[in-house]
C-alpha cells in the first residue's frame, strides 16, 4: 500500500500550481493526510455556467484536482506520476455563491493503479457532488 510523501507537503501543493488550472479555478488545499486530501474552492462569477449556476466542470476540477493531488501524495518512488484512466461524477445540487469544499478519500492504493472517491459539499455542507477516477500509476 502506498503511504504517505513526508516530502509532499500543502506548501509545495500550492507552489506545484502556479499558473495551472487548479490555480486558475482558485483551488486551495487545506489538509493532507494519510489517504485524504481536503481542498476548497470560492466561488466566483467566472466559474458559473451561463444558466447563473455554477459549472459542472469547476465541480469536477475542484473534485479531480483534490483527488490527483492526493495521489501525487502518495506515490512511491518507483511511480512517480500518473495519469487518470477514468473518472465519472454525479451531481446531487449546485449552487450560485459561497466556498465548495471537496474530500478525497483512498479507494484503492495498489502498485499500478489508485483509485480515489471525492465527496463535493456546498457551501452549507450538503453534499453536491460525487466522484470517483482511477489513476495508472507511471513507472
Amino acid at each position: 500500500m502506498s503511504t504517505l510523501r513526508p516530502d509532499f507537503t500543502i506548501e509545495s501543493i500550492h507552489e506545484r500550481q502556479r499558473g495551472m488550472l487548479p490555480d486558475l479555478l482558485g483551488v486551495r488545499v487545506l489538509a493532507l493526510t494519510q489517504g485524504t486530501l481536503t481542498a476548497e474552492l470560492q466561488i466566483r462569477p467566472q466559474l458559473l455556467a451561463p444558466n447563473g449556476f455554477l459549472h459542472a466542470a469547476t465541480v469536477i476540477g475542484l473534485a479531480d484536482t483534490s483527488c490527483g493531488y492526493a495521489c501525487l501524495a502518495h506515490l512511491s518512488d518507483q511511480t512517480p506520476n500518473f495519469t487518470t484512466i477514468e473518472l465519472k461524477s454525479n451531481f446531487l445540487g449546485t449552487c450560485r455563491e459561497g466556498t465548495i469544499r471537496a474530500v478525497a478519500t483512498a479507494v484503492h492504493l495498489g502498485r499500478s493503479t489508485h483509485v480515489w472517491d471525492a465527496t463535493v459539499f456546498d457551501p452549507t455542507g450538503r453534499t453536491m457532488a460525487l466522484f470517483r477516477c482511477t489513476q495508472m500509476l507511471l513507472r
